[in-house]
């Protein structure tokens, strides 16, 4: 199972990003949690300096923008 989390302050940006992400689970049927990660502090110590971000299974995935979706899918491979 993955593990995927979502970064940033619950702006519209990180919202999208987390239905989107959402999305290409579900169509490429993979088990994965989806978290989010709205503390600040928490996410400055990911690393992260700009919102939103994707982290999967540990692994800083994109910063400061959302993915496209072949992106993401290729993120959860």
């Amino acid at each position: 199972m993955k593990n995927v989390e979502i970064l940033g302050a619950g702006c519209q940006k990180c919202k999208f990003l987390k239905d989107r992400v959402k999305d290409v689970i579900e169509e490429l049927k993979i088990e994965a949690e989806v978290k989010e990660v709205t503390d600040l502090d928490k996410i400055i110590e990911r690393g992260v300096m700009a919102t939103p971000a994707i982290i999967v299974d540990g692994s800083l995935k994109s910063m400061g923008r959302i993915p496209t979706r072949e992106e993401i899918a290729k993120y959860l491979q």
